[in-house]
């Protein structure tokens, strides 16, 4: 099946015969070595796309010197696949008892030919648990499906496939999909407000690296630098890691992600970084993360978070990272705005006195494409009293953007350009002076830090917005009073008239019924 057929529910077309294909392969095996045979196996498909078209290209061209030579695919970006790890070769040895091997060979081709991956790609084909004949029918239909193509690289294919794949794992073992992949319309909202044209961009969660990708497509996008920009982040999950190192090499960011894998909380890749800005989409009410370990911690400025979940320890954690006069977005589930469990409703507190919170959004539901849990957009500011932020000292943005975006299908959602643009464009308006920003009623509000402790400092956007205004139709309250009243009191009367008349009709029903009883 082509990549490019899309189904009316949102997916690709292709996943879920993708994913029960890939799973029949699962048998005995470990599930963290299960997800590096497949994923490894749709990354080899991805670069080995983008090689071939380009290599038809310099075909086109008429060079034939030029299609193995190295330097011709590495200036466009596109990583140099020695002729054992080309898909062609590897398809043509699908069916052969040796194809587990054939492949970590490849894998081991691959990161001699492309140091930025060494370390990075997984060889476990040749594991013994590995069913080799599975293997070479996964091989067969991933044949058919394209990744690396320029148009399903605008499409993030990739991205979206990783998504599926990572989220199904994820179900299995109990956790959200979104703790591997934020979906393009929260990145873009995070990235559009916070405009990382340079500096130092830090991911203290950085799952595949999506907040990288989406801050260097606005750079791009901007007509900005690429180099002016210096990208940090860290994760805890092993595959996922390794995922992001793939995904940075593959768009050719240049990312210090560590030398391994490491739980943030526990062991900081990056003690020192203080941040120009910060994207982060952390795992949602996380209650295992070892908070009664760090009692102590230096990032707890604001107060211990409760062991029991972890939303105020990232947020803190965050805040310890951000430089003087830096910014961050954070997805965060709801329940971060108003919990009082724990001490959070005390440290938020902290965190609003303090004047750290920008803005807060509640967004849509149905964003996620693995999990309906709700989420709101934390934006935070080391000092608000600083150049563009000068207006706003003492003030918080609210913007409730529940009602934006369109279903793509029954379960997900999307914001399209305008949704975006209206959402950043509030923003911008209203932190920058002569901005022309105006309070919409059901949308936006300025709050000072006096409201909100009026409120018991709970950052729902709904209590500060106030509910849409509705436009005047003109016509006088007294009589508009007296016509809906009047219109109450015949659909009541209806009603009651449609009761009466069913009641009737079904004594007389009973009456027949008993007397054909009787007769028979």
């Amino acid at each position: 099946m082509s990549a490019d057929t899309t189904t009316k529910n949102g997916s690709l077309g292709f996943e879920d015969k993708l994913w029960a294909a890939a799973d029949v392969l699962r048998n005995n095996m470990d599930p963290a070595e299960y997800k590096h045979v497949v994923l490894g196996l749709i990354f080899l498909k991805y670069i080995s796309d983008a090689f071939e078209e380009r290599q038809k290209e310099l075909a086109a061209e008429g060079d034939e010197e030029a299609l193995e030579d190295r330097d011709e695919y590495i200036a466009e970006n596109v990583f140099w696949v020695p002729k054992v790890a080309r898909w062609s070769h590897i398809q043509g040895a699908a069916k052969q008892p040796t194809i587990g091997k054939i492949l970590d060979d490849a894998m081991d081709a691959i990161e001699a030919e492309n140091p930025v991956l060494k370390g990075a790609l997984p060889k476990v084909y040749g594991l013994p648990a590995l069913d080799k004949y599975k293997l070479g029918e996964l091989i067969d239909l991933m044949s058919g499906i394209g990744l690396g193509t320029a148009a399903h690289r605008e499409k993030d294919t990739l991205g979206r496939v990783y998504e599926y794949f990572l989220s199904r794992f994820a179900s299995a073992e109990g956790r959200g999909g979104g703790e591997f992949y934020t979906p393009s319309s929260i990145v873009r909202v995070l990235v559009e407000m916070l405009e990382p044209y340079a500096g130092r961009v830090y991911d203290p969660c950085c799952g595949s690296g999506g907040m990288f990708v989406q801050s260097i497509k606005f750079i791009d996008a901007h007509d900005g630098k690429r180099n002016a920009v210096t990208v940090y982040g860290q994760e805890s999950n092993a595959t996922t890691w390794k995922m992001a190192r793939m995904n940075m090499a593959i768009r050719g960011i240049e990312a210090k992600l560590g030398q391994q894998h490491a739980d943030t909380f526990h062991r900081d890749l990056h003690p020192d970084l203080r941040a120009d800005f910060v994207l982060a989409n952390p795992p949602f009410n996380i209650s295992n993360w070892g908070g009664e370990r760090l009692v102590e911690d230096v990032r707890w400025r604001y107060g211990t978070p409760p062991a029991g979940n972890a939303n105020y320890a990232w947020l803190q954690h965050i805040v310890h990272h951000l430089a003087p006069t830096g910014t961050a977005g954070v997805v965060l589930a709801n329940g971060s705005m108003s919990s009082q469990q724990s001490g959070e409703g005390e440290l938020r507190r902290k965190l609003v006195e303090a004047d750290l919170v920008d803005c807060m959004i509640a967004m849509p539901g149905q964003l996620f494409y693995a999990t309906q849990i709700p989420v709101c957009l934390w934006f935070l500011a080391r000092d608000k009293g600083n150049g563009k932020f000068r207006r706003r000292k003492g003030e918080v943005l609210f913007l409730d953007a529940r009602k934006l975006g369109r279903l793509e299908n029954r379960v997900n959602r999307v914001l399209d350009e305008a949704d975006i643009d209206k959402i950043a464009g509030t923003y911008h308006a209203w932190r920058n002076v002569g901005g022309g920003y105006e309070d919409v009623a059901g949308f936006c509000k300025s709050a000072t830090l006096e409201e909100i402790a009026a409120h018991d400092f709970v950052l729902t956007p709904g209590r500060y917005v106030g509910a849409e205004e509705v436009e005047d139709d003109g016509e006088p309250f007294e009589e508009k009073m007296v016509r809906l009243v009047e219109a109450l009191r015949e659909q009541q009367a209806e009603a009651l008239c449609a009761n009466m008349t069913e009641t009737i009709a079904s004594r007389e029903l009973s009456v027949v019924c008993s007397g054909q009883r009787e007769f028979l």
